[in-house]
């Protein structure tokens, strides 16, 4: 099998270029980036497949070359067309969501996210844990464990202790 020079030097500009654009903060030039990603995957997907050939039809009796196409390549596009349209309706769904709230394009980083991301790797600061944040300092306390029982587990370590 022979492959195209030119389409894999195309689809390898068209995947950077996607991959360029979709590290960027606008949600427009990310949703370009997708469509571009997708179409140098559908091109790399045709190189797959082979030169061209004839139909792969059963019984044909009249074939223009010597060998048949490959079917599975173009089922293979198809579907990854179908995938690419998914996800660019949905990144479009979620732009005109932000549009709607904020008028704005650009991403920006959320504040919550920072707050989280600086929180203490103790178990008490764990999102699973049954201490609440002090409203004022926003540390974690004590007194956030102080309902219902000392510890929900003491029920069973005492049932299993009966046996």
């Amino acid at each position: 099998m022979e492959a195209n020079l030119f389409l894999l030097i195309g689809s390898g500009v068209l995947i950077a270029c996607g991959v360029y654009m979709m590290l960027d903060r606008a949600m427009t030039r990310m949703i370009l980036g997708v469509l571009l990603i997708g179409n140098g995957a559908n091109l790399l997907l045709l190189q797959s497949g082979g030169q061209a050939g004839s139909p792969p039809i059963l019984g044909r009796e009249s074939e223009q070359y010597a060998d048949s196409a490959d079917p599975l390549a173009q089922a293979m596009i198809l579907t990854a067309i179908v995938i690419s349209m998914a996800m660019s309706a949905f990144m479009l769904a979620l732009a005109y969501r932000q549009y709607r709230y904020r008028t704005d394009d650009i991403i920006e980083r959320d504040e919550e996210d920072r707050a989280i991301a600086k929180r203490p790797t103790t178990p008490a600061a764990a999102p699973d844990h049954d201490r609440s944040d002090d409203p004022e300092t926003g540390k974690p306390s004590v007194s956030g464990d102080s309902f219902g029982p000392r510890s929900f587990e003491t029920p069973v370590k005492e049932a299993e202790n009966d046996q």
